[in-house]
């Protein structure tokens, strides 16, 4: 194999070819594969962990209330933007474009509750928070075309684009793209850690500081928990936080969460893909790891611009292989979670559970359609009624993976406030005005279309067949 040194020279000269990116993408990414080389992307030290205090990860509940004076509120706000990451497509859930434009309940989609949102927000206290979308190129275009419809709206929507890296061919480190695979499989968006560096070469942050903006809110566009929190900008600006982290307390379902931990003398995140492999149980444990990240950032913009100008976030590589028509490429990446180690007086805050309700799967969509949720301008909020603190678990099978398949299966969404679990496998047809509660299991035998009549009541069920209904 060719030397470290002799690997990157001859991929600079690769990458210094590709005209379809910009001299701060082609810089961003040769540096990043030079660290990748360079294996700086090390181990934790086990022993050297230790568990947080409430100093770095602040309990929620001891946060000081927000002013009461609406004025007040307004000059908060006023220093505010919001992000969404909106790099995402559909795909795993069988849509088409940019996974923000699934509707989520009421025809409405996660772009359109966080726009209402925000509209909301703005003139309650009379601010202006605009809303920014970072897009990969795989969403950009379309969402060019679905931002068109909210220009009516009294919010300012910015996008822009993440950074376009080329996958590198294992075998030679050679960029995809360089050997005449020119269409999008040659690319790949470098990981939402990308963030701080594509809102600066973007020109968006120079242009927000020069209108007095000092934070930004930066969230999944998927998580439809994470709303502005007035409290924890408050608490931020107060005592001059540069980065926030909201973690949550794990439950058995995400045990491969990343978590807040403090190593020689700093707050750093913990992937599980750091962890020595003797260790993996102990950090899927709840007992010692007992928080996880959310992905809801809160980041001062003023230290965004100091530590990208001074090259200073090396967060961790995540390297994700993948194959392109029987080609074995490689693409680096970085998470925002990671850069928390970077900024002066980060701190993580224990936040409820409610701020926390990604959409990942059809089986998310069931339980936001639900009775289990209501919608409130814009936010989707727990139903009171149901008194157990955890969500029903489900499990639907391979029949329900696509949206389309979901909702043609569903005459209408069933009751689940008092369901504990729901299981579904098979060709399950479900009526209108059904209700579950307890543990239902409901496995149609292979070839038999089983069919749950309207306004059937199943409480702790086991379904095999028509005859068990």
């Amino acid at each position: 194999m060719a030397t470290d040194t002799a690997k990157i020279s001859q991929l600079k000269s690769a990458v210094a070819n590709l005209n379809q990116i910009s001299e701060s993408e082609k810089t961003g990414f040769v540096n990043l594969v030079s660290r990748y080389l360079s294996g700086e992307a090390q181990q934790v030290e086990w022993s050297k962990i230790q568990t947080p205090t409430d100093e770095v990860v602040v309990p929620y509940d001891t946060l000081a209330p927000t002013p009461e004076d609406p004025e007040e509120t307004k000059k908060l706000l006023d220093k505010l933007v919001v992000l969404k990451l909106n790099g995402g497509l559909g795909t795993t859930m069988g849509c088409t474009g940019p996974k923000s434009v699934i509707e989520v309940r009421n025809g409405l989609t996660f772009l359109d509750l966080i726009v209402i949102q925000i509209e909301n927000l703005n003139k309650k206290y009379g601010c202006s928070v605009p809303l920014l979308l970072m897009n990969s190129f795989n969403t950009h275009d379309d969402t060019q075309k679905i931002v068109e419809k909210y220009s009516n709206s009294n919010i300012e929507i910015h996008t822009f684009n993440q950074s376009q890296y080329p996958r590198l061919v294992v075998d030679d480190f050679v960029p995809l793209p360089s050997k005449g695979h020119t269409d999008k499989d040659g690319w790949y968006p470098p990981g939402h850690g990308d963030v701080f560096p594509s809102l600066k070469n973007s020109g968006k942050l120079d242009a927000l500081l020069s209108q007095g903006k000092e934070y930004v809110f930066v969230a999944n566009s998927d998580n439809l928990g994470a709303v502005v929190d007035l409290k924890i900008l408050n608490h931020l600006i107060r005592n001059k936080n540069e980065y926030c982290m909201e973690v949550t307390p794990k439950t058995l379902a995400d045990v491969k969460g990343g978590t807040l931990i403090s190593y020689e003398g700093k707050v750093q995140l913990l992937e599980i893909a750091q962890v020595p492999d003797q260790h993996v149980n102990e950090f899927k444990s709840i007992e010692k790891f007992k928080i996880f990240n959310t992905n809801n950032l809160w980041v001062n913009l003023k230290a965004i611009k100091r530590l990208v100008e001074a090259d200073a976030l090396k967060m961790e590589i995540i390297p994700n292989p993948k194959e392109v028509d029987g080609v074995k490429v490689l693409q680096l990446e970085t998470a925002a979670g990671a850069a928390i180690k970077f900024f002066d007086h980060a701190i993580g805050i224990n936040v409820p559970r409610s701020r926390f309700l990604p959409v990942k799967a059809t089986s998310d969509l069931l339980l936001v359609q639900s009775d289990l949720y209501t919608l409130v301008d814009g936010f989707v909020i727990r139903n009171p009624a149901r008194t157990i603190p955890a969500n029903p678990s489900i499990d639907l099978g391979p029949e329900y993976k696509k949206v389309a398949n979901f909702l043609s299966r569903f005459k209408s969404i069933p009751s689940i406030i008092e369901l504990d679990s729901l299981k579904v496998a098979g060709d399950v047809w479900f009526g209108a005005g059904i209700t579950l509660k307890g543990k239902v299991s409901i496995v149609a035998k292979s070839g038999v279309k089983l069919e749950i009549p309207d306004g059937a009541v199943l409480q702790n069920k086991e379904i095999n067949g028509p005859e068990d209904l």
